[in-house]
């Protein structure tokens, strides 16, 4: 899918794109697998929770649902939701953004309440439309769902584009039909991004923007 020639919307992933999420996320899953008595995950198994939905992360691990619950228990006690700080351009990279007209929505895997906390904490509120996370009781679970709802919010744009680091955001934009730019400073690569089909990938917030406004 080709990007518009002039989109109208950017909708952001958080963990991996705009936040260097991941060694707090690794940390707290390892202890979270230790407690529920899973064998030791290697640094490139571990990576594989930064981004999406953590239920799915750990039921792919083959642990029955009752494990997994106490897993996830486990890891949202010991994560430590503002131990992940803005990736160095990532500010600049929105003030510019926002600067050249484009709404700004943040579509996160993270539950709603979590997203939140992140924003306020690492100082996006200000530079962000729209906060949308997941939130299973209300049926909102995988990276499709969470776009939808960004959307919505941001009023149907007709030129949305998405920006993410991982497959899931690329497979959830194009459920509706959005291209997704795909960022090579996370956790997926461009292999990983192209091949879920990607329609760009840059290597630098810069790049992002020259990318959009040029």
């Amino acid at each position: 899918m080709l990007l518009p020639r002039r989109s109208d919307a950017v909708l952001l992933d958080l963990d991996g794109t705009l936040s260097e999420a991941g060694p707090a996320i690794t940390a707290a899953v390892a202890v979270a697998l230790a407690h529920v008595g899973h064998d030791p995950l290697d640094t490139h198994a571990l990576h594989a929770f930064v981004g999406p939905p953590l239920e799915d992360s750990f039921l792919a691990l083959g642990l029955p649902d009752d494990v997994v619950d106490e897993a996830i228990r486990i890891y949202r006690q010991r994560y430590d939701l503002l131990a992940s700080p803005l990736y160095p351009g990532v500010p600049a990279a929105l003030i510019a953004l926002r600067a050249a007209g484009f709404p700004l929505a943040l579509a996160t895997s993270k539950p709603q309440p979590f997203a939140e906390l992140v924003v306020e904490g690492t100082g996006l509120a200000g530079l962000l439309d729209l906060v949308v996370g997941s939130d299973r009781t209300g049926g909102r679970v995988n990276k499709a769902d969470v776009i939808g709802l960004a959307l919505t919010g941001l009023g149907h744009p007709r030129a949305a584009v998405m920006v993410g680091d991982r497959r899931h955001d690329v497979v959830g934009a194009l459920a509706h039909g959005v291209p997704c730019i795909g960022v090579l400073w996370g956790y997926g690569g461009a292999d990983e991004l192209l091949a879920a089909g990607a329609t760009a990938v840059v290597s630098s917030p810069a790049e992002l923007v020259a990318l959009l406004t040029g």
